[in-house]
């Protein structure tokens, strides 16, 4: 028999959804919502929420359920939970089964970055071909101030520091996403769960500290709520919506100089009057320049703070006409006083345009693949534990190793430009790249197709020729970042 106290706390956090849907407008009366349940303590609490909502709001409920196969067994009786549980409450179930890893590889992405891909695709489809307007998310607030502190750490701008949105729309779908938690913590969660004899399954991968995300839940939150601020986690909610609310209105402004100066006004071209461009803030044409790249591309996945930055150094630099690459295809021209932003549907191998990547730190155990389309070669990056003194006197030279502890991520790669310069190992100094290529009588057309590798704008490798003196392997290293330029160094 509940307690008095149970029923107390159970109408508390109700309350609380509710509120958070009035709010947000979450929920219309007769909405067909598909809640994505995993079967964890998140996903089986906010699919008994949306029971409880279902006949005040007259909802049609259904719920799906991607196996990431990441998990082998463990990830299967997952599946076979959620599918119980949508038999015994009668409710349409959906399931989905995908190679998450073999999409990560495939799209050189990371992990967690393919699996939530992967997860709102099987969502939009799902939910459009059934007919639901709404799809729940079962985040919850310490999901929020986990992420918006990840994104502090990793340098994002306001976008990523707005945190989990309460609703959104998924891009290129017509569905809304529904977050009834997002105003209640873990601790909330489990609470209502144990008081309501509710069963859920444990996902122990997030329990792996490898995990940037869950090194952040399980040392460094802890450490700040007992070292620092015991509220944290509210701090960053609050911080998250503040700011969120700032990117509405700065939207809207951003909007009207983006319209004033676009000459094409479709989703294919973009052409901007540099006249009417190069005058605005700094600030503000950072963000006209990604609301075009966005356009053109879908998504800003790949796109970052440099990669705008080298844009706009471009627009300074007084030369008329320039081409750049980012990737995935996007290019940007500038063609006298037009600055042209467009996606190739076929690379162009008979030219070389200055290209720019960014490279993030690779995770523990795996490796990231850069394809580098116009030199027709890949550049792996892979972490290792040792490295032995065989290993770094034998190694080609399509074979770089570098002290990770002077490396700050994100890594940039490029083509080389005019003056650039480093210090070659063994050298007491820097000199020019163009000496360098001249004294190892390196052709013309070879140094035109060396990409260098850079650390905080500095070079570290003339890949396939030398690294720089001050990312050498020492003695006291501890972990290794391993680059290999595959295949073999052609244009």
């Amino acid at each position: 028999m509940p307690s008095q106290r149970d029923k107390n706390d159970r109408i508390n956090f109700l309350g609380s959804v509710k509120k958070t849907i009035s709010d947000y407008d979450m929920l219309c009366s007769g909405d067909a919502v598909l809640v994505s349940v995993s079967g964890g303590p998140d996903s089986v609490a906010l699919l008994h929420v949306m029971l409880e909502l279902s006949g005040m709001f007259s909802l049609k409920l259904g719920i799906a359920h991607l196996n990431h196969t990441l998990r082998g067994q463990e990830s299967d009786n997952d599946a076979l939970f959620v599918e119980s549980m949508a038999r015994e409450l009668n409710l349409p179930f959906y399931i989905s089964e995908k190679d998450v890893r073999k999409y990560q590889r495939k799209n050189r992405l990371s992990l967690e970055d393919a699996a939530r891909r992967v997860r709102y695709s099987f969502f939009s489809k799902t939910a459009e071909r059934y007919d639901f307007a709404k799809i729940a998310i079962g985040h919850h607030s310490d999901d929020n101030a986990e992420l918006v502190l990840m994104n502090i750490l990793r340098g994002s701008g306001h976008k990523g520091i707005s945190g989990i949105s309460p609703v959104r729309t998924i891009p290129g779908g017509k569905q809304f996403i529904i977050r009834p938690l997002i105003r209640l913590t873990r601790a909330d969660i489990l609470i209502f769960l144990k008081e309501q004899q509710l069963e859920y399954v444990i996902d122990t991968s997030n329990y792996d500290t490898s995990m940037l995300r869950n090194r952040i839940r399980y040392n460094l939150i802890p450490e700040l709520k007992k070292s620092y601020n015991p509220g944290v986690s509210e701090a960053l909610n609050r911080l998250a919506a503040i700011v969120r609310d700032e990117e509405k209105w700065i939207d809207s402004l951003t909007n009207s100089i983006f319209e004033k100066n676009n000459q094409f006004g479709n989703e294919n071209k973009i052409g901007f009057s540099i006249v009417g461009i190069e005058s605005i803030d700094i600030a503000a044409l950072r963000r006209v320049l990604r609301q075009a790249v966005r356009i053109i591309k879908g998504d800003l996945k790949s796109i970052t703070f440099a990669h705008i930055n080298s844009i706009i150094n471009l627009l300074k630099n007084g030369s008329s006409s320039w081409d750049l690459d980012l990737p995935a295809g996007i290019r940007i021209q500038r063609s006298y006083r037009t600055l042209f932003i467009s996606k190739e549907q076929k690379i162009r191998r008979n030219s070389l345009p200055l290209f720019v990547y960014m490279i993030q730190q690779p995770e523990s155990g795996s490796s990231f693949l850069l394809l580098l389309d116009r030199l027709d070669i890949n550049m792996k990056f892979t972490v290792v534990e040792s490295v032995s003194a065989a290993d770094l006197c034998n190694h080609r030279k399509k074979t770089a190793f570098f002290d990770m502890d002077i490396l700050n991520f994100p890594l940039m790669v490029r083509n080389l430009i005019p003056g650039d310069r480093f210090r070659p190992l063994g050298c007491n100094g820097t000199q020019k790249v163009k000496k360098y290529f001249i004294n190892k009588k390196v052709p013309r057309q070879d140094r035109a197709c060396t990409p260098v590798l850079l650390n905080r704008d500095r070079i570290i490798w003339l890949a396939g020729h030398q690294i720089d003196e001050s990312v050498k392997i020492k003695d006291s290293t501890v972990k290794v970042l391993k680059v290999e330029l595959l295949p073999h160094f052609a244009c």
